[in-house]
């Protein structure tokens, strides 16, 4: 990424997809055909296939729109999602569990942690955007969101370690912006033509002070049948520790790299 050191992470090591599954030897093929056979395009990439998209030019995103067309009181005001049901969705063939996995990112109105959406409710938060979801997947791609969120968390913590002020660092809440380029996104799409399928905004509780970070989501080169993705997690220039944070890693980068 051009301009700012930021942190990156390739999510290749323990990829949660079984290559070795009938679903996963054909990461690029959907039961409906992906393509507007109106304009010539690519084939869609893993990213598009794992999270749909209902209007090919853009770029993929996560499945929930947070807060398009909601009223206001639909929307939690913790995550910007709606409230999802664990009905099973009038257009689904098949049952989903209903079992949430709890994550290791506490929360910081509670002692407690966040928890990650059950395989329903991630279906049914696609179903509600009408982006193809076929249920044989859906187990997948909730892992696979789950293990981004862990590592972007990850991420966050390197960040953090630096103000030994507050060891304790908790997430308050979050919100997806996946037509929101952000600057550096911006910038490195000018230069690479590359652009995140996702952004997330995530608001870090530093012991009473907030913080926030901002998270490009990026589709790597997949390496054979494992995909790569790369999250490129930095806290917004909202404030002057926030600018100095980043001036001191590119400092520290620019050591390793041409002071050793």
């Amino acid at each position: 990424m051009s301009g700012d050191r930021s942190s990156t992470t390739n999510t290749k090591a323990s990829c949660p997809v079984d290559h070795n599954a009938p679903a996963a030897t054909a990461p690029h093929s959907r039961p409906e055909c992906p393509v507007d056979h109106t304009q010539r395009q690519q084939a869609p990439s893993f990213a598009q296939s794992l999270f749909g998209t209902s209007n090919p030019p853009e770029a993929p995103k996560c499945p929930v729109d947070h807060a398009d067309g909601e009223a206001p009181a639909a929307i939690n005001p913790l995550n910007m999602m709606p409230q999802l049901t664990q009905d099973m969705h009038s257009g689904q063939t098949a049952p989903l569990s209903t079992e949430r996995e709890f994550s290791t990112i506490p929360r910081s109105n509670a002692d407690a942690v966040w928890e990650y959406p059950s395989p329903q409710q991630f279906y049914n938060a696609l179903a509600r955007k009408n982006m193809a979801a076929p249920e044989e997947y859906v187990d997948v791609m909730v892992d696979i969101h789950n293990f981004l969120n862990e590592g972007a968390w990850n991420e966050v913590l390197k960040w953090e370690a630096r103000h030994k002020e507050c060891m304790t660092p908790r997430l308050a809440r979050l919100q997806g912006r996946p037509r929101d380029l952000s600057p550096m996104a911006r910038i490195s799409s000018w230069i690479h033509g590359v652009r995140p399928f996702d952004r997330h905004d995530w608001y870090v509780d530093r012991c009473g002070k907030q913080v926030r970070y901002v998270i490009d989501y990026y589709e790597g080169v997949p390496e054979g049948d494992n995909p790569v993705f790369n999250l490129v997690v930095r806290p917004a220039i909202d404030d002057f520790s926030s600018l100095t944070d980043r001036a001191k890693q590119l400092w520290d980068d620019a050591k390793e790299k041409y002071l050793k």
